[in-house]
């Protein structure tokens, strides 16, 4: 992989950084260049809201409840000094803090001061958006599948109807996430498209955007192209399946002029989702609807936080191998 200086890169970006302490520092910074010190002047101030959030993203990190999370940092002292947190907050006060920190439009500008701390130049070259499902709670697959009776051998198959749906708009170089949209599935990703490219070009400006074929829709070209101007890549696969070219100019483009190489890197965003079920989990532990949003956003956070700790300790390395290994020949390899 190369970066977008041209230079060689031989690590895996599908990774994020391990270190309890990093994330508690990196999350309590991050929440000091966005959020207010204290939620009011005459609150408490026995916590600080940068404190706060910093317990609630080592809670997604350590895959716990707040019960959980208390027990954790109260057995860990090294941890709470990266935050300077002097006394452990009672696990209440950080599910009231959740309802509090986590809104839509304080986690959007939480969002937006991780992807400015690793995008400065706010430009990206290629993204991709998609949506995946999660689980709604840690229920055994015994459960879900189970048998009918001792004598028949049938088996009874339960389906979700319903289930939390997370929608990104990612970075497909470093798999930062832009952007972000909760709902309920199962849904249409189509009437999303214009929602979360709207959130997205406010805080970045994308040159080319990867989508599936369940975002296919001639106004969505419309919409990103003429609006936005971003070069979007959608295969034009709505309705039946026929030879006929479609009469829209832009499906009828993605019909005619289709880039399969380029899209071939919208699994980038699949990797996405892989890496945070992977690290924090496939499933909520939130039971209602606005708790599960707020959880959702809290895991996408935690990523961004984690993928920008990996990355710089990574640039790090890199600058420091030249000097350690003065004979190693770090160009890239020549085609033959």
């Amino acid at each position: 992989m190369r970066d977008r200086l041209g230079l060689c890169i031989d690590w895996d970006m599908s990774k994020t950084s391990k270190s309890p302490k990093k994330v508690a520092q990196a999350a309590y910074q991050v929440a000091l260049a966005t959020l207010p010190e204290y939620a009011h002047r005459f609150s408490p101030q026995k916590f600080s809201q940068p404190q706060l959030f910093g317990c609630l993203v080592l809670k997604i990190f350590f895959k716990t409840d707040y019960r959980g999370i208390t027990e954790i940092l109260r057995d860990s002292p090294d941890v709470c000094k990266t935050f300077h947190l002097m006394t452990i907050p009672h696990f209440t006060t950080l599910q009231k803090a959740s309802k509090r920190l986590l809104t839509s439009q304080r986690v959007n500008h939480l969002l937006e001061t991780t992807v400015a701390t690793f995008c400065k130049n706010k430009h990206i070259e290629l993204a991709a958006v998609d949506s995946t499902g999660l689980e709604a709670g840690h229920i055994s697959r015994y459960f879900v599948q189970r048998k009918r009776s001792k004598q028949l051998e049938t088996h009874e198959n339960i389906y979700y109807r319903r289930f939390p749906k997370l929608a990104v708009v990612s970075d497909c170089f470093n798999h930062m996430v832009l952007s972000l949209f909760t709902s309920r599935g199962p849904s249409v990703d189509v009437n999303q498209f214009r929602e979360i490219v709207k959130s997205t070009m406010e805080r970045v400006a994308i040159k080319t955007l990867l989508a599936d074929a369940g975002y296919d829709s001639e106004a969505n070209h419309q919409y990103a192209r003429e609006v936005h101007h971003i070069q979007t890549l959608i295969p034009a696969r709505l309705g039946r399946p026929t030879t006929t070219l479609p009469k829209s100019i832009y499906r009828r483009e993605m019909r005619t002029q289709f880039n399969k190489k380029l899209y071939g890197q919208r699994w980038q965003v699949e990797t996405v989702f892989s890496m945070i079920k992977r690290n924090q989990g496939d499933a909520l532990r939130a039971k209602g609807y606005w708790a599960q949003n707020r959880e959702m956003m809290l895991k996408v956070l935690t990523h961004n936080i984690g993928i920008i700790l990996f990355v710089k300790e990574l640039f790090y390395r890199a600058r420091l191998t030249p000097l350690i290994y003065p004979f190693v020949d770090r160009r890239p390899p020549t085609e033959p």
